[in-house]
């Protein structure tokens, strides 16, 4: 497809104009550049961006520097006194070296493009040479305005994959990069050539062993029919593959290598596709005996064929090892004759090999026999040569190594001491062992460190493949003697390794009636310290029982790496362990303990943390004035110390505002400004800015009627005595700490008998949970009028409450009482001096109906002082109200809004000493406001005369 130039705006310059516009480009432009060119719209590249990443901690020495060094210099002699300049750069698109044809170029380059470091990568730059042969895994040709960005838009370039011959990945891209009016054709001859030249080089890095293999399996393809079939390598599927599926295959091939015979398994891919690796002992002529794994596709063929690698040079010598070999893709250019000493591969047939034959039959889709005559050819190609002493150890260390990065997803998942113990057992069974046992002194499962774990050791989990072995159950004290590998591994801080428990004296010498029974199950023993940060945790002892060969070197290395992981993440469970036990004592320490003893309400509360961390929700019962009574649920935003500190902080204002006799909506302004003033005086070492949420509801059994006011709170619950469950529409508010906003607060009748539920937003919103169906679960839970406040507490945790909870929950359920009439008195007076008498009269006869005539003198010299007050400096009219519950309370309010203030009197004074003697009779005494007026009121006991 006519690519054109980037000028006049035609091509691919009107086409890219068009593209950075949002507008369809039409034909003229290539795929590959189209496609490179959305990646890095999606990217959010901008074409004029100047600046690209600088790496200086690349391999200076890498094995595509060395094998690209002299094949450059040749180069640059070429291209010398020409605008050519050629890169090599890295798997990454990081440049590694680069050549210029005239010297004068590199000056015309920024100074950080002079060196190598600076990374071309499509992901950074945009389309360009280097950045699209990395993404299209072939030779690219990107010419003008093709590339991306601005600053490339005079320029041309041709760029090739180049790729380790044995291994067939990508270990880097050579590039030539010219000014777009000098295009030649030649040019893709020529760096194919070089390419070429550089993965000779790379070849000649390999073992001779490497080589020798190799070149027996290609003299083998090329013996045994005019040719090899089409193949294809795994490694040219990685764009297909899912990563799981390549591990699986490289590991099948290797265990296939391991056996050394010929076989053939079918391995399932992801998407359902299956394919069959076959396997092909043979032997080099300088006598290396290995294995060849071929892979046989279901299907026809590709339509361009892909080949090993052209040329092999099998130098004499050397060590052997295990290689993965994929195809990549045939050159364009191949020389006229091989040089002397290495190998060409013949030419591509279109005919199965006979490797596809024998015991197993011809191997069809899916590796089934299909011997079809009309069956479409498959396609086949190696996958990865070896030797089987080698492929046994390379399966071992890969299955080992399989094994230490599970263990790295599979232990630690939680920060709970038991659970991340478990799971280091769960891991190790069966991979390393049949039987796991794990001790921990009590004090780590506390989240404390153990002063001497040798003599406080329990046996925390016991995990195998059966579980009738009589090892010691959970939770039991385990003494091990001096002599048992596990206090020796504790006492060295090395992994035991007891190969024959049989032999093993220290262990038998333990328990012989138990480990006699154990070792007709068992016959081989690792014991392992778990040991983090110099800190010793406990113990894990793997036992084999299934597999006949004993505990090795190998795996008690292996058992170490394991214990070393899982007690790092069983330290960190331990110290979060700890931590959380410190906030949530102090939680709980700034929690209510006691409820205080009144009579306007019953009681019921409960305190949850959350699993995960402990947060700062709380609750508070404050006896009022008038036997009322305040009810505070609260939350403050977050977790852990500085929430829990937050917490507390917040309680006590909460209780001293109440205890003012504010009413509800001003009690939560007092916090809303001082939720504001710990934020501006308390960064909380850049915690971010405290929030909370409250609920405050103030009851009075005289009237029956309920005050309520919510900051940002989930409103609450009511339900009546007839079982009817409702939650009232409180004005929602701000949460705590916005500031200027302003509260409001609602008034509701509430019968005697009636529950209100008040509840933090832990109990009903939950991530896996829809809300208006925890407030439905949350209704039904409630509508059982016959029960106690306890039991309603007891039921709402158990139905509503998240099984896991992620968030504290406080819960507060308080039943309504009502003060009985016949224990109020009120009188209605004008402000007249003269009806003293006359109140004072009226009460002492009431008192003498309760029965109170020992509290008569308290309460006739208080009521005659208050009454006089309000008459002299208050303003009519005046209501006079005496409430007989625990404690007598005499009441006189007024419409007046000045306050009394106690003072001491001089010796003097005509007055000033009334209030003095109110407060010396009284228990206690104080002033409420009301909206027009207040109310001067002191209690008196009734416990003494």
């Amino acid at each position: 497809m006519p690519t054109g130039h980037a000028t006049g705006g035609t091509g691919p310059a009107r086409s890219r104009e068009r593209f950075l516009q949002g507008e369809p480009v039409g034909a003229g432009v290539r795929t590959s550049i189209l496609s490179s060119w959305q990646r890095s719209r999606s990217l959010g590249l901008s074409p004029d961006q100047a600046d690209l990443p600088f790496r200086d901690d690349f391999d200076r020495d890498a094995r595509i520097v060395r094998a690209a060094v002299p094949v450059l210099d040749r180069l640059q002699a070429r291209f010398a006194g020409s605008k050519m300049n050629i890169s090599v750069a890295d798997a990454s698109g990081t440049v590694l070296l680069r050549r210029f044809g005239e010297a004068s170029l590199a000056r015309s380059l920024p100074a950080f493009q002079r060196v190598p470091g600076f990374v071309f990568a499509e992901r950074v730059a945009g389309t360009n040479g280097i950045g699209l042969a990395l993404a299209e895994r072939q030779l690219i040709r990107v010419h003008g305005a093709e590339h991306f960005a601005e600053r490339s838009q005079r320029s041309a370039c041709r760029a090739l994959p180049v790729r380790d011959p044995l291994s067939g990945r990508i270990e880097g891209v050579l590039c030539f990069g010219y000014p777009s009016s000098t295009e030649d054709p030649e040019l893709a001859i020529t760096i194919r050539k070089a390419a070429q030249a550089i993965e000779r080089r790379l070849l000649r890095q390999s073992s001779a062993r490497e080589r020798a293999l190799l070149r027996a399996y290609l003299d083998t393809g090329a013996a045994t029919s005019a040719g090899l079939h089409h193949t294809v390598g795994v490694d040219e599927l990685a764009l297909e593959l899912h990563p799981r599926d390549r591990a699986v295959l490289t590991e099948k091939a290797a265990e296939l290598i391991s056996r050394g015979q010929r076989a053939a398994a079918v391995v399932s891919l992801f998407d359902g596709r299956r394919v069959t690796l076959v396997s092909r002992p043979m032997r080099s002529g300088s006598g290396v005996e290995g294995v060849a794994i071929e892979a046989v596709l279901p299907g026809p063929a590709p339509r361009e064929p892909l080949a090993v690698p052209t040329q092999v040079d099998v130098p004499p010598g050397g060590s052997g090892r295990l290689a993965v070999v994929t195809a990549v893709p045939p050159p364009r250019f191949v020389p006229a004759a091989a040089a002397p000493g290495r190998l060409r591969v013949a030419t591509l047939s279109r005919r199965l090999p006979d490797i596809a034959h024998g015991p197993f039959g011809t191997v069809g889709r899916g590796g089934v026999a299909d011997d079809h005559p009309d069956a479409p050819p498959r396609a086949r190609g190696l996958v990865m040569v070896g030797e089987p002493r080698v492929g046994t150890y390379a399966l071992a260390a890969r299955r080992r190594l399989e094994l230490l990065s599970e263990a790295s997803a599979r232990i630690g998942t939680t920060l709970d001491v038991r659970r991340t113990a478990q799971e280091l057992a769960e891991t190790a069974v069966p991979r390393l062992a049949d039987f796991v046992t794990i001790d921990l002194p009590e004090a780590v499962l506390r989240g404390e460190e153990s002063a001497d774990p040798r003599t406080d050791l329990h046996r925390t989990v016991v995990h195998g493949i059966r579980d009738d072995l009589p090892f010691s159950p959970v939770g039991k004290q385990v003494d091990f003697g001096p002599t048992t590998p596990q206090i020796r591994c504790l006492t060295s801080g090395q992994a035991v390794l007891e190969p024959d428990l049989k032999a093993a004296a220290g262990w038998l010498a333990q328990d012989p009636e138990h480990t006699e029974r154990l070792l007709t199950q068992v016959h081989s023993l690792i014991a392992v310290p778990l040991v983090a940060r110099g800190v010793i945790l406990g113990i894990a002892s793997f036992y084999r029982a299934q597999d006949p060969a004993p505990f090795g070197d190998d795996d008690r290395s292996l058992g170490l790496e394991l214990a070393s992981r899982a007690a790092l993440s069983i330290d960190n469970a331990r110290r979060y362990t700890r931590e959380r036990t410190m906030v949530l004592t102090l939680q709980r320490s700034l929690l209510p303990h006691d409820l205080p003893v009144q009579d306007a309400v019953e009681i019921a509360h409960r305190y949850l943390p959350a699993e995960s961390d402990v947060g700062g929700d709380w609750y508070d019962v404050i006896p009022l004035s008038g036997t009322r009574i305040g009810l505070f649920v609260g939350d403050v935003v977050g977790h852990g110390m500085l929430s829990a500190a937050t917490m507390g902080q917040l309680r006590t204002a909460a209780r001293s505002f109440a205890e003012l006799d504010f009413p509800p909506d001003e009690v939560l302004t007092h916090l809303d400004n001082l939720v504001g003033r710990l934020d501006r005086e308390e960064p909380a070492a850049g915690a971010g800015v405290i929030g909370a949420t409250c609920l405050y509801a103030v009851y009075d059994p005289t009237s029956q009627q309920c005050t309520m006011a919510r900051a940002g709170h989930p409103p609450p619950a009511l339900v009546r005595p007839d079982g009817t469950v409702s939650f009232p529409d409180l004005p929602a508010g701000p949460p705590l700490g916005l500031g200027g906003l302003p509260f409001e607060s609602a008034e509701i009748h509430l019968p005697e008998g009636s529950r209100l539920l008040l509840y933090t937003d832990g109990l009903i919103e939950d991530r896996l949970r829809d809300v208006d169906v925890v407030l439905d679960q949350l209704r039904g839970a409630l509508a059982h009028p016959e029960q106690t406040p306890e039991q309603t507490c007891q039921t709402v945790l158990e139905t509503v409450a998240p099984a896991h909870p992620c968030d504290d929950i406080a819960l507060l359920v308080a039943r309504t009482h009502a003060l009985d009439p016949r224990r109020i008195a009120a009188w209605d007076l004008p402000a007249d001096p003269a009806r003293v008498s006359e109140v004072r009269a009226a009460a002492l006869r009431q008192l003498a109906d309760w029965g109170l005539d020992e509290a008569a003198f308290a309460a006739e010299l208080m009521l005659s002082e208050l009454v006089t007050n309000a008459i002299r400096h208050g303003a009519g009219p005046i209501r006079v109200r005496l409430l007989h519950g625990r404690t007598l309370i005499c009441e006189v309010s007024d419409a007046s809004n000045t306050a009394p203030h106690l003072r001491r009197a001089a010796s003097t004074d005509e007055g000033g000493r009334g209030l003095f003697l109110v407060a010396q009779l009284a228990q206690t005494w104080g002033t409420r406001y009301l909206p027009e007026g207040k109310v001067i009121w002191a209690e008196c006991g009734l416990d003494a005369a």
